[in-house]
């Protein structure tokens, strides 16, 4: 047991299953105190993740003091200033998770060389994901940029590895201090209280991620290849808040979903899930131009539009197009929405509206729980057709067909468009049609569609074929 401090250094790892650095710190510490750095500006783009970010801490803070461990809060502009003032302290040892953005790992590796020259211990663990991205590559030494032929050879390392010895977590002998001038998790919130919203829907703790996959796998998993499609219904597991903020270690639910042993296709497409997560983070790390650009450099010249008045209308659900309003009223209530709907609600900016990709993406990030960069930004281009493994340019998803395949009844529109709900089924997806109702009026209580499918669709053809 090490004398001096053990510095865990919370990111995006709230749980104390498969923390990695956690557990290694209280194994070889007699004292270990747990920091967040609190960069403000890290979140001026991310405004719901603040709610989910102080629940987070709190419950985790809970979690931690029945080991006799203090999770402590410094507000810092940036980590290189944080570092600064800590590594002219010799006192303690630092131990983090990894998180797999380039920029993260850029850090890691510059905090790293610092810790070295002051001869200071450190030690950095395998984050929240099946295998590092540079393991999985062709046989030719270059990454994938197809997703099947990755996940393959991804699926097969992993199953491949000795399994890890799971290490728990020491209880301290005593709960300590170490950083001066901490704040509470209170006083991250933003004074308005527009999050409170969030509190009917989430719990983000590790018990809730949990509980959340065993009712998942207890009761879902069979159905899920074909419920997953269908919003109005839980059909799927709605656990990516809960992975993108490091309640639930993909290991875990790895583990928990292969112990069905009966066949069972739902299984092998919920893993697959796991396997787009993991090949969105190998793309933005040997293709990081796309986080900022198109990963398809011929998209470069592509006519995208700017019209704020049609990007405004996206936003607030009012497209008129009632399968996309509902998408984007779900997404702004709850911080999250469904997969499907989200191809739905991307496919109608990028290719109906032609306003480029990354508007889309920077709302999302704005309003999910669970952005993530690599998720996040491969799965818009994805929709926009300039990523890798992407949609065809010719792949425009037509609202009204997928609402009506997707929610027959019109149970989910109705749900979050409730200005509809008194249409009748046939009419939930094309209320334009509706002219019985003296109640009803187009324009009135729901809006016209800000643009006709049929003339956009052959717009975002002609785009199209421009870069052909």
């Amino acid at each position: 047991m090490e004398k001096n401090v053990g510095i865990f250094w919370l990111r995006e790892d709230f749980r104390l299953k498969k923390n990695f650095a956690l557990s290694h710190a209280t194994k070889n510490h007699k004292n270990v105190v747990v920091l967040y750095i609190f960069k403000e500006d890290k979140f001026k783009d991310k405004s719901a993740q603040i709610w989910w970010l102080y629940k987070s801490l709190v419950n985790f803070k809970s979690d931690l003091s029945k080991f006799n461990i203090n999770l402590q809060i410094v507000k810092s502009k940036t980590y290189n200033d944080f570092f600064e003032k800590l590594l002219k302290k010799k006192n303690f040892s630092i131990y983090w998770n990894k998180i797999y953005e380039p920029n993260y790992l850029k850090f890691d590796k510059d905090l790293s060389n610092k810790l070295k020259q002051k001869k200071i211990n450190f030690n950095i663990f395998k984050g929240n994901i099946l295998n590092e991205y540079q393991e999985i590559k062709k046989s030719d030494d270059t990454p994938f940029k197809v997703f099947t032929p990755f996940w393959r050879t991804a699926e097969k390392y992993y199953i491949d590895k000795i399994p890890r010895i799971e290490k728990k977590i020491k209880t301290n002998s005593k709960k300590i201090n170490y950083f001066e001038n901490t704040i509470t998790e209170k006083d991250i919130l933003p004074k308005k209280n527009w999050f409170k919203k969030f509190e009917e829907s989430w719990n983000p703790c590790e018990l809730e991620a949990t509980e959340k996959l065993n009712f998942f796998l207890n009761t879902k998993i069979k159905q899920y290849p074909n419920q997953r499609n269908i919003p109005s219904i839980t059909g799927t597991s709605k656990l990516s808040p809960y992975i993108k903020n490091g309640q639930l270690h993909v290991e875990t639910i790895w583990e928990e979903t292969i112990k069905i042993k009966e066949k069972n296709i739902g299984k092998n497409k919920f893993l697959a899930e796991i396997g787009w997560r993991e090949f969105g983070h190998s793309l933005i790390n040997y293709f990081p131009h796309m986080i900022k650009g198109n990963y398809s450099k011929k998209f470069n010249n592509f006519p995208w539009k700017k019209n704020d008045k049609l990007l405004k209308s996206w936003k607030e659900g009012l497209t008129g197009y009632p399968i996309v309003d509902a998408g984007m009223r779900e997404l702004y209530k709850t911080g999250w929405m469904h997969n499907r709907v989200r191809m739905i609600v991307g496919s109608f900016l990028v290719k109906h509206l032609l306003i480029h990709w990354r508007e889309g993406e920077k709302h999302f990030r704005n309003c999910l729980f669970d952005f993530s960069e690599a998720n996040n930004i491969s799965g818009w281009q994805w929709v926009a057709g300039c990523g890798a493994d992407a949609a065809p340019y010719f792949r425009i998803f037509n609202p009204i067909l997928q609402g009506e395949k997707f929610d027959k009844n019109g149970e989910y529109v109705k749900r979050w468009v409730p200005e509809l709900k008194t249409l009748p089924n046939k009419y939930v997806h094309k209320p334009w049609e509706y002219k019985d109702d003296i109640n009803f009026k187009l324009g009135k209580n729901y809006p016209f569609p800000i643009v006709k499918h049929e003339d956009a669709r052959k717009k975002a053809l002609d785009a199209f074929k421009k870069i052909k």
